[in-house]
This record gives structure tokens, C-alpha cells and sequence, in this order.
């Protein structure tokens, strides 16, 4: 079902987070821990949903033109078919939102 909404979500041209992990990053539990249970409530994760995926591919087709994911976690900020902007690592949680916050101003939110 996940794959499914996430499929309807390309096709509307909406905004979504998508999380590039890797299993034993400590950054990305890191982020798990100090946002990851509340991304969904806040401003931004209403705005830009999170999807996550492993960081090695082979993604699936509707991130396909993602490219160039090296660390983990990168975090790419899509609309459609579309990468608006990405934040590679995780900074902590202020300047998380900081940046994410650029790239959804980026996007036109």
C-alpha cells in the first residue's frame, strides 16, 4: 500500500522527503531519535511526507533519476519527477530544520 500511495503522490506533483539510509548509520539513528517520530506532525512533514529507502540501488522507477547518493542519510527533496534540493548528512536537529526549511522556501512552500 505504501508504494501505492507513494506512486499517487509523484502523480499529483507534490512535494515529498525522501530519506536515503543505510542499516548501522549511527547519523540516521541519530535522526530517528531526535525527529524521526515527530516529522510527520510538524510543519514540514505535513508539506514535504518522508519516504525512506535503503541508499543503494536500484531505487524504484519513480525515483529512478535520483542520482548520486553517497552518505548516509541523504535527505532529496522531490516534486514529481523532479529533485528540488538535498541535505547530505545529518546536521542535528536545528540545523536540520534550517536547511530543509531553504529547500521547501526553494520549492515554492
Amino acid at each position: 500500500m505504501l508504494g501505492l500511495n507513494a506512486a499517487r503522490v509523484q502523480a499529483a506533483g507534490k512535494l515529498q522527503l525522501v530519506m536515503f539510509d543505510r542499516a548501522g548509520c549511527p547519523w540516521c539513528a541519530k535522526w530517528d531519535a531526535e525527529v524521526g517520530d515527530v516529522y510527520h506532525k510538524t510543519w514540514e512533514g505535513e508539506r514535504a511526507p518522508l519516504r525512506r529507502l535503503s541508499m543503494h540501488p536500484p531505487y524504484p522507477n519513480d525515483l529512478s533519476f535520483i542520482t548520486n547518493i553517497i552518505y548516509s542519510p541523504t535527505f532529496v527533496l522531490v516534486r514529481g519527477r523532479q529533485e528540488i534540493g538535498r541535505i547530505v548528512g545529518y546536521p542535528g536537529e536545528a540545523h536540520f530544520y534550517v536547511q530543509l526549511s531553504q529547500l521547501l522556501e526553494k520549492a515554492g512552500v
